[in-house]
């Protein structure tokens, strides 16, 4: 009888310190910029509006097309390891112990802008004249902005649909 007492009393006190313990990482993880509820941080984004910004840049200034040619696609965890992101190993560790469905969902879509943006530097190589390769700046650009404002969305617990005024307050 005395164990079951013992029991009892204990699990409230476990429960508040498993509370504690989540609140102290979740406060952790928005101090490093980086959503509590997903695991996600959104600085990884910048690497592909970094591509987007050289696009669009191609049309008036053909020789940043020289500039978009040189991006190379990153994966999240290479991404971070090459930044110097002050929480980089935190935003490593969050991402790998984020949810599959949202992780998948994140993985779906940076998949596809990297295949976009990939696919489009193969094709501006193979071509020459300015004003195809603005062509190809203009159209890949347009694909891939809704892609990043989506995965915007998933790192901000938005799912596939993104909140642009959320997004952009956080």
């Amino acid at each position: 009888m005395t164990s079951t007492a013992d029991e009892s009393s204990l699990s409230p006190a476990i429960a508040t310190q498993t509370d504690l313990n989540r609140a102290a990482r979740a406060a952790m993880l928005s101090a490093a910029n980086i959503n509590p509820r997903t695991g996600l941080a959104t600085d990884y984004l910048n690497h592909f509006n970094e591509a987007i910004m050289l696009l669009e840049m191609i049309p008036d200034m053909p020789e940043c097309a020289e500039d978009f040619l040189s991006w190379q696609p990153l994966t999240y965890r290479e991404h971070f390891m090459a930044s110097n992101f002050k929480a980089r190993d935190l935003a490593i560790e969050a991402y790998e112990q984020a949810a599959p469905d949202i992780r998948a969902k994140f993985d779906k879509l940076t998949a596809t802008m990297t295949s976009i943006l990939t696919a489009v530097a193969s094709a501006m190589q193979q071509v020459r004249q300015d004003k195809t390769r603005a062509a190809l700046a203009i159209e890949a650009s347009g694909w891939v902005k809704p892609l990043v404002a989506r995965a915007g969305g998933v790192i901000n617990g938005r799912g596939d649909e993104a909140d642009i005024d959320y997004i952009m307050s956080h």
